[in-house]
């Protein structure tokens, strides 16, 4: 299965796991411990986190620890970077839209209290 950064960010405990490391480099044990989810389940998370490229596995001695490399998610920044400009525009149309039915709506009132 190929896998990508989206892939990974898609659920909340590798999220949660991205967090993490993004502090402070952490043993699989230490990592486990802030999830209620067995150890095995954690280094799955790891591992897919592992293949698209947002950790890094650091081997000393029997542990191994994991360090966030960030620059991935800037495929998700340009991603939602693109499509920023036109949300800001079509949310600024509808402000203006809305606007107008408040206008058309206070003058309406006003004329029927004359």
């Amino acid at each position: 299965m190929r896998r990508d950064v989206f892939h990974a960010i898609a659920d909340p405990t590798r999220r949660e796991i991205i967090n993490l490391v993004a502090e402070k480099s952490m043993n699989l044990n230490a990592l486990a411990e802030n999830f209620e989810m067995s150890r095995p389940a954690i280094s799955q998370h790891v591992k897919i986190l592992r293949e698209c490229g947002l950790i890094n596995i650091r081997q000393e001695g029997r542990e191994r620890f994991c360090q966030a490399k960030l620059q991935k998610l800037k495929e998700v920044s340009d991603f939602v970077e693109q499509y920023k400009s036109m949300w800001t525009k079509k949310l600024d149309a509808l402000e203006v839209y809305l606007d107008e039915l408040k206008k058309k709506d206070k003058t309406k009132s006003h004329k029927q209290k004359k």
